[in-house]
């Protein structure tokens, strides 16, 4: 058993580091070829058909919106149960964002409460697969081709997640585009990093576009080409580029997806067996036709059944070596939305009074796994 076992952490293998350093030798540490190995890796994955990589999951949901060129004021739709840049994304690009309530079994957004809030405003969908669960993709789309509306699937929790056909998440079947995190914490890492994949070229190519400044030296696409140093800035970009080195780690990272998944899978079978029974505590569920990379293990405690805050709670599991986070606290309950919009979203704030994540990451052991289990059941009633 480590001395300490955080909720979350990344598995670096020798293989990883060897890749790194064959880029640190090469010619390029940016802008080089790794970052399209990488890209057509994340494509072949999910059956997309284009990838463009990014600088973190934020900096893709950010032009993912920005390329769907929405007029300014109108409304998207996203869930409170996820960090805030589901949200945020809307803002930068000058949209509103709503707030449309969760299952309270699956903590994904409820398709009903989005139908609920959908109005002549609304222009966009930004469903999160949260913990790794996807969202009701098929229920959502109907929703969206109903009201004409853009998907944007926020997977930043689910890379490796099948939906209930066994497809991919991030194969746009469902939506217009599917955005991607590596974060350390996250299934795989490129140390920070995000990726967005498409089936439209058009999408496709504004997101190459946006990622570098708006600027592109394609001569298909030049207004005049006076020579080969020649390039165009034809719109307002950004430099949200991923390097070499953090693609070859991607890449390396991918090729032990499937590993990191079963074991990932092991473990919440193991806490899922365990807890099941425990009467102060709410397992997550997984519908039978699905199946999850679980990013996060979250449970809900009944705090008032065992006599102790949650502060008191995590406190007492980091004195016994087990690290815990709150994923998340509602997003229209930070001041900054809270100031602003008024949608009420009960379930989310109920589960937000209970849940709280254990450690989940594949490189766990069972002692590991053990030593938390026994943590949480022996915790003082």
């Amino acid at each position: 058993m480590e001395s300490f076992i955080p909720y979350g952490k990344q598995w670096i293998s020798d293989d990883d580091i060897k890749e790194v350093e064959r880029v640190l030798r090469s010619d390029f540490l940016t802008q080089g070829p790794e970052v399209k190995i990488f890209e057509d890796k994340l494509c072949t994955l999910t059956g997309a058909k284009y990838c463009v990589a990014v600088a973190n999951g934020t900096a893709a949901l950010h032009i993912a919106v920005a390329a769907l060129k929405i007029d300014m004021g109108s409304e998207g739709i996203t869930s409170p149960n996820t960090f805030a840049a589901s949200a945020n994304c809307m803002l930068y690009n000058g949209l509103i964002p709503r707030f449309a309530d969760i299952n309270p079994q699956t903590h994904n957004i409820d398709p009903e409460q989005i139908t609920s809030i959908v109005n002549e405003k609304t222009k966009l969908i930004i469903p999160v697969h949260f913990a790794g669960l996807p969202a009701e993709m098929g229920k959502i789309s109907k929703i969206a081709k109903q009201h004409d509306l853009y998907v944007i699937e926020d997977a930043a929790h689910a890379i490796g997640s099948q939906y209930a056909d066994r497809t991919y998440v991030g194969n746009c079947i469902y939506s217009d585009m599917t955005i991607f995190s590596f974060h350390p914490v996250k299934t795989i890492t490129t140390g920070e990093g995000g990726a967005i994949t498409t089936n439209s070229e058009v999408l496709y190519e504004r997101l190459l576009m946006l990622r570098s400044h708006g600027i592109t030296k394609d001569t298909d696409k030049l207004s005049i080409n006076p020579g080969p140093w020649y390039y165009e800035m034809q719109e307002l970009g950004y430099n949200y580029r991923l390097t070499d080195m953090q693609a070859a780690l991607g890449s390396s990272q991918l090729t032990r997806l499937h590993d990191f998944k079963h074991r990932r899978r092991e473990i919440i079978k193991r806490y899922s067996k365990a807890f099941r029974e425990v009467p102060w505590l709410t397992i997550p569920m997984e519908p039978e036709d699905v199946s999850s990379c679980f990013h996060l293990y979250v449970l809900r405690f009944n705090f008032l059944t065992l006599g102790k805050t949650r502060s008191e709670i995590m406190n007492h599991l980091f004195d016994h070596n087990v690290g815990t986070q709150v994923h998340y606290i509602p997003v229209n309950q930070l001041p900054y939305f809270s100031k602003r919009n008024k949608d009420k979203t009960p379930n989310s704030d109920s589960y937000y009074e209970q849940c709280l994540s254990i450690p989940l990451y594949p490189r766990m052991s069972d002692s590991d796994v053990d030593h938390v289990i026994e943590s949480i059941l022996k915790l003082p009633l």
